[in-house]
């Protein structure tokens, strides 16, 4: 028994070792996700910087009092509603039409979760945690045929996995210089003080039971991988430069808004100490609550032990605020944010705000770039399962058309205003039909395209008289522009 029970425990230690790169990462990993979902996950985490002297009861005092304003997961939500403004393209060829195909793309994970709902949880962890994996399984239940299958409803669904659980993970490389995953580890599910772990190698699957408490191991299942391969997608954010490994959207941003919490905190403590002074009296008084309440000494007492009050200059108050408004500017800077919140973009100039959406436009391109990559190996390993070979086309957008419709539209009044010439203001109307996403042409099937070759000559200027109706002084306006310059002055035509 004791021989078993030894076994038993080397089984949970060998289970429990981890790949490198997650022992690296898996602080980070925790701290990007407490950051993400703030609430009571980030609370009982206790990044709030705990006061020197300061007792627990202070401490949680505090941490209850303090609001966490959540830039992370503002950022990720920004990111996520350009990224699946639309839904991606996908042309199924051959495949389209097939029951297996359909009932994946409204059941993905037999949980109810369409397919296009999956690919937007897909964006958001790995825009957390900079990757994420997604593994596809298929039920045996002992069909012989596609007829029986479809007849069950048997059919491959996928599974979404955090860094967390994917603790170990191998590559080995081809003589063609492609890589192979042939070991995966990962934690299945969590029940009660029982861990369900599963192990991945191109020929079989195992299962085992860790008891966290009794800290064994138990082999629960072995089965045969018919398929040669593991069958898991590695969904990168950016790639790094660590093969397995991610790079996060809120990296930085996370460590921001760390520094925004523990303000928060300062804030609170600075208004409270500023509307409520500390009160300082001899250990006799009697001191009353409330406002205009009275404080009784003893007769004949010590007129320098007369009470006084602890004033806190308020204008630590605003200086917290400063700094804060300064660090949410750092934040839009590192997400490329800026010129879509209204704040900023009032602050911005026309020039900036292009700049700041060319530079969401791309990291957005990039992103979109591996979710598509990801989809069609999703959509491979989904025809391995179903002996089909995958030839269909997966395209997500390329360009988000990241602009301030506002400014533009703007500065096409504020040109229309200038503008004399019927050519120019008939251009300008155009544009003002393309930014508000009307189809100008259809609109304006007069309109033509201001160029040489199209466009009539613009005649010549005639020279004439100008008259100040108030003074009677003449000029002769010789060009448009002196034209133009005398009416602004008050001048008409002598016909007038």
């Amino acid at each position: 028994m004791a021989s078993s029970n030894f076994t038993l425990q080397q089984d949970y230690i060998a289970l429990s070792t981890t790949h490198q790169l997650y022992l690296k990462y898996r602080d980070r990993w925790e701290f990007l996700y407490e950051s993400y979902v703030g609430g009571k996950e980030y609370r009982d985490a206790g990044h709030l910087t705990r006061y020197q002297l300061e007792n627990d009861g202070e401490y949680q005092k505090r941490l209850y009092n303090t609001p966490l304003d959540n830039q992370c997961q503002s950022v990720i939500q920004t990111y996520i509603s350009f990224l699946f403004r639309q839904n991606p393209d996908r042309d199924f060829e051959s495949w389209a039409g097939r029951w297996d195909v359909e009932a994946f793309l409204k059941d993905c994970d037999y949980e109810g979760r369409s397919f296009d709902d999956f690919m937007k949880q897909v964006a958001i962890w790995s825009g957390v945690f900079g990757h994420c994996w997604a593994i596809l399984t298929k039920p045996n239940v002992g069909a012989t045929t596609q007829q029986q299958e479809m007849e069950e409803g048997v059919r491959p669904y996928i599974n979404l996995m955090t860094p967390l659980v994917v603790s170990d993970f191998t590559w080995r490389r081809k003589p063609t210089g492609a890589y192979d995953l042939v070991y995966l580890k990962y934690v299945e599910e969590v029940i009660d003080r029982i861990q369900v772990v599963k192990i991945w190698r191109p020929d079989t699957i195992e299962t085992w039971e860790m008891n966290q408490i009794e800290r064994t191991a138990n082999i629960r299942s072995i089965e045969p991988n018919d398929l040669g391969l593991i069958p898991a997608v590695l969904i990168y954010n950016e790639r790094s430069i660590e093969k397995g490994i991610g790079v996060s959207v809120i990296n930085d941003i996370a460590d921001v808004q760390k520094m925004l919490y523990n303000m928060n905190s300062e804030n609170e403590q600075a208004i409270r100490l500023g509307t409520h002074p500390t009160l300082v009296v001899p250990p006799n008084a009697q001191v009353g609550a409330g406002a205009g309440a009275l404080i009784i000494l003893e007769q004949g007492s010590d007129p320098g032990l007369n009470p006084y009050a602890l004033e806190f200059s308020s204008s630590a108050v605003g200086s917290i605020h400063s700094t804060q408004d300064k660090l949410i500017q750092a934040i839009d800077r590192m997400a490329n944010t800026g010129g879509i919140r209204a704040t900023a973009s009032r602050e911005m100039s026309g020039v900036a705000l292009e700049t700041e959406f060319q530079l969401l436009n791309a990291r957005l391109s990039t992103v979109a770039d591996n979710l598509e990559l990801a989809e069609e190996q999703i959509w491979k390993m989904f025809g391995i399962y179903q002996g089909l070979t995958w030839d269909g086309e997966i395209k997500y957008p390329d360009s988000f058309n990241v602009r301030d419709t506002n400014r533009e539209i703007q500065e096409l009044v504020s040109a229309k205003s200038a503008a004399t010439d019927a050519r120019v203001l008939q251009a300008i109307d155009h544009e003002i039909l393309e930014v508000l996403g009307e189809d100008a042409d259809l609109i304006m099937p007069e309109y033509v395209s201001l160029n040489a070759e199209t466009l009539p000559a613009k005649p010549l200027f005639e020279a004439h008289t100008m008259i100040n109706p108030e003074t009677g002084d003449e000029v002769i306006a010789r060009t448009e522009e002196e034209h133009i310059a005398y009416m602004e002055q008050g001048y008409i035509h002598v016909d007038d």
